[in-house]
């Protein structure tokens, strides 16, 4: 019989190890917990495929030919990286060293990656983040081919193939710089419409927001002077003005020299979400970076 790796079974190596180690066919059983006849019949087949007696009997068991000493080593070391290859992959944020890649807004940055790189540095210093802009239309591609480890969107933007989880509801607050004529005053119906406003929109060129639409059921209208690409110029257009804006709260509570009150209609709020490929599903390592990643946002 010509030996072909196709037709190798693996158990049959385990079989010739416990032989090699034991020079017994019924201590090998014993140790394998098979029967004798077992081990004596996969001693056969061992035979057959690498066409040596391998082992030849003597008085106190079995002595191995040149050719079976000859294979123990290799033998060994192959059922050794079979063990290894099988085993989990060990996972010590402490130790760790390798690049974490996001897909994030400018909003997540700053309200779910800020926090997250505080935990970060401190459990696991060795690991690097980079943060890159979501790419909607490639955004399934990314992370299938790795170019994007977690992508911090939203659950009705996040695609059916992907596993996700929410990490927090976010509400909407007024926001306005804090020697506002308006500020530390409740915010009436009347002013809110009177007063102009800066939308934040991520297409650059739109002058409507989830707040036009809560406005309408009530019959009323805002102005929007500015729409804007981003929330990094936004505290100084409000510094500078007497524009006021509808943000979100974690927006909202990380800036100085601002003042917060409630928008005077309700304004439906957003979940903000994690969402990543199945190939990365149960590796260890981007477990814990989700689970720390959970776990800041929720107490940020």
């Amino acid at each position: 019989m010509k030996a072909d790796l196709r037709t190798l079974d693996l158990n049959l190596l385990k079989t010739l190890d416990a032989l090699l180690d034991e020079r017994s066919v019924t201590r090998a059983a014993a140790r394998l917990a098979l029967t004798q006849p077992a081990v004596s019949g996969m001693l056969n087949r061992l035979r057959d495929y690498f066409e040596d007696p391998l082992f030849i009997r003597a008085p106190h068991g079995i002595v191995p030919t040149t050719r079976a000493e000859a294979m123990a080593a290799p033998v060994k070391r192959i059922l050794a990286d079979i063990d290894e290859l099988l085993q989990p992959i060990a996972f010590d944020p402490l130790t760790a060293t390798f690049t974490f890649t996001l897909a994030a807004t400018d909003y997540a940055l700053r309200a779910v990656v800020v926090p997250f790189i505080a935990a970060l540095k401190v459990q696991a210093p060795g690991i690097r983040v980079r943060v890159v802009p979501v790419e909607s239309d490639r955004l399934v591609s990314q992370l299938e081919q790795g170019s994007v480890d977690v992508a911090l969107i939203t659950p009705h933007t996040t695609p059916d193939e992907l596993h996700s989880r929410a990490l927090y509801d976010e509400r909407y607050v007024c926001m306005m710089r804090a020697d506002h004529p308006d500020a530390g005053k409740p915010m009436t119906l009347d002013r809110f419409c009177a007063l102009e406003h800066v939308l934040v929109s991520y297409e650059g060129d739109g002058f409507r927001g989830v707040t036009d639409g809560a406005l309408e059921k009530t019959g009323r209208t805002r102005h929007v002077g500015l729409s804007v690409s981003n929330f990094l110029v936004l505290p100084d257009v409000l510094a500078l003005s007497d524009m006021i804006a509808v943000v979100p709260s974690r927006i909202a509570e990380k800036q100085t020299g601002m003042s917060v009150c409630e928008t005077p209609v309700p304004v439906p709020g957003f979940t903000k979400s994690m969402a990543w490929h199945g190939r990365t599903h149960r590796n260890l390592a981007q477990a814990w970076l989700r689970g720390l990643l959970l776990e800041t946002s929720q107490r940020a």
